[in-house]
């Protein structure tokens, strides 16, 4: 409800600008034009912020707490848990090629507004399939294709509602969403999880995913420039951007720690002694992606695109680092050990954050504004490869314990 409030209160001084300036003379508001054109805070900015911050909040509610349901509901065992979180995202992976061409020559909001109905649709779903894990299974792959083609178009919108030379700054401050979202999902859904109602959780989620829908219906998005119809070819370069191979590798290395991290912490600090407020990880952690935020987006505008990609994959070395000593430090001392598990979540976020509108924006600007869409299911075909390959891989090697994935995600 603060959160909204907030919103709701920039909205408002976003309207009463515009008719500041529109109440003088044509003369001073022709003055005040490239000001306008360049203002962030727009209504369709806002909007789109917070329709993604919906959609983020009712994902990451379930991020920490499938693993429980699954093992709760199924009974079934670490490395099963794994592969059935890594569907999600490997339909995540599959849909995007097709989400790409649809972005790029379809009307982005109107694709944007059916794929954000089918993700909410799915979460009906997770009320009546309890009994069959083959089903739960294609229901999680039906809900990945969703969110695939949510994000692909979610990310291109934002961008076609921002002035390009607030490019950086505009995509850091989106990104902020996805960390609130991510500071308040993880503990509200394990909050959920402890009163043993698991439908609860599910309402919680398909609730906030409706907010976000009618939310993102009210987006008014400019008119996109024509581009001249050409012969359509089919080839790796029309789905993937191939001048941002190399960076969706590295970016595809920095994920798996990262999928690690969110979808194992919550059992991690169980299997080493952390009971007490563990589910504030996610919340320091996402408090380190905000703060990244205030500095990261406005250095990215200033040309140091590179520059802030190393700076935030060193402070993330050092995050991960602290989650592969974590089991060693609490065994030695439980104090040392909540120190390290909270001073982890901060860096860790803080380095990532302080990476996220810096590679965003270097894909971006690889390419022309035709292929935006392109550009940045090549930015999240990384993120995704590397998050599902740090779901299975984190599930696989959980079989001995948990640490083994956090030196995997340290190395990587």
């Amino acid at each position: 409800t603060t959160l909204l409030f907030s919103y709701l209160c920039a909205i408002t001084l976003a309207y009463s600008r515009t008719k500041w300036l529109m109440s003088y003379p044509k003369q001073i508001y022709i003055m005040a034009d490239n000001s306008v054109k360049d203002r962030l805070l727009t209504r369709n900015y806002i909007f789109v912020c917070i329709a993604a911050f919906m959609m983020s909040f009712s994902f990451f509610i379930l991020v920490p707490t499938l693993p429980l349901y699954l093992s709760a509901t199924f009974g079934i065992g670490k490395a099963m848990i794994g592969v059935v979180l890594s569907c999600y995202v490997l339909a995540v992976l599959s849909v995007r090629p097709l989400a790409v061409f649809i972005a790029d020559t379809l009307p982005r909001k109107s694709v944007y507004i059916v794929a954000y109905a089918a993700f909410v649709a799915a979460f009906v779903g997770y009320f009546f399939i309890t009994k069959t894990l083959a089903l739960f299974i294609l229901l999680r792959i039906f809900h990945g294709l969703c969110f695939g083609m949510l994000t692909t178009a979610g990310n291109t919108l934002v961008i076609d509602v921002m002035p390009s030379s607030r490019r950086g700054e505009g995509l850091g401050y989106y990104g902020v969403t996805n960390n609130l979202a991510m500071a308040f999902g993880p503990m509200v859904g394990l909050f959920v999880v402890a009163s043993g109602d698991y439908m609860l959780l599910f309402l919680t989620s398909l609730v906030t995913g409706i907010i976000g829908l009618l939310l993102g219906a009210l987006v008014r998005t400019p008119r996109r420039e024509r581009v001249e119809k050409v012969e359509f070819k089919l080839s790796a370069d029309r789905f993937f951007l191939k001048e941002g191979t190399r960076a969706s590798i590295a970016f595809f290395m920095l994920a798996m720690p990262y999928g690690m991290t969110t979808s194992y912490m919550a059992l991690y600090a169980a299997e080493v002694g952390i009971t007490h407020n563990a589910g504030l990880f996610f919340t320091v952690m996402a408090f380190g992606l905000i703060a990244s935020r205030l500095h990261s987006g406005k250095q990215v505008d200033k040309g140091f695109v590179t520059e802030t990609i190393s700076l935030g994959i060193s402070i993330a070395f050092i995050g991960a680092l602290g989650e592969a000593l974590l089991s060693t430090v609490a065994h030695w001392n439980m104090t040392a050990g909540y120190v390290t598990y909270f001073l982890t979540a901060f860096l860790f976020g803080y380095g990532y954050g302080t990476m996220f509108p810096a590679y965003n924006t270097l894909f971006i600007n690889l390419a022309p504004n035709s292929r935006r869409a392109t550009a940045n299911a090549t930015y999240l075909t990384g993120w995704d490869v590397g998050i599902g390959g740090g779901m299975l891989f984190g599930g696989m090697l959980a079989e001995t314990g948990y640490t083994p994935c956090y030196i995997l995600g340290t190395l990587l």
